[in-house]
């Protein structure tokens, strides 16, 4: 079986780091991906998919990302069922990240340097790779 997904897209928000009893470091964010299929007369649908990060992933999302920042993520989809506060039955979506990548370029995020280009170790990709397939004009935020 296969359970694999990659998404690239902007953060929402600055990810927020937090920690396990145990320790653990963990990190949430929410990426805005762009629908490529727009239906004539229509306007550009973005999804917005939560993302979870864990341990070195975490710290390096956390230490590099800020809101409006290009990421690209590749990982595994998951979901959790839970009662919210009002006692019903809900189901969670989210992407369990195994690798994450910087997308934008240099001037546009300002978070590259020496010592953010030597921590992408934590992925396998350039950090330009996917910069020729950015239109920022159509963002929604």
């Amino acid at each position: 079986m296969l359970n694999s997904i990659i998404i690239m897209g902007r953060l929402t928000a600055d990810p927020e780091l937090r920690s396990t009893s145990s320790g653990l470091s963990v990190s949430s964010f929410t990426v805005a991906v762009d629908r490529n299929y727009v239906r004539s007369g229509e306007e550009k649908k973005t999804d917005f998919i939560n993302v979870v990060a864990w341990r070195q992933q975490a710290d390096f999302v956390s230490k590099y990302f800020r809101k409006g920042s290009m990421i690209a993520v590749q990982g595994s989809l998951q979901t959790r069922n839970y009662e919210d506060k009002n006692g019903n039955k809900r189901v969670a979506y989210e992407i369990v990240a195994d690798q994450i990548s910087f997308c934008g370029s240099k001037s546009e995020s300002g978070t590259y340097n020496n010592e953010a280009t030597n921590a992408s170790s934590y992925n396998n990709s350039s950090a330009d790779d996917f910069s020729s397939v950015v239109d920022d004009d159509d963002l929604p935020f």
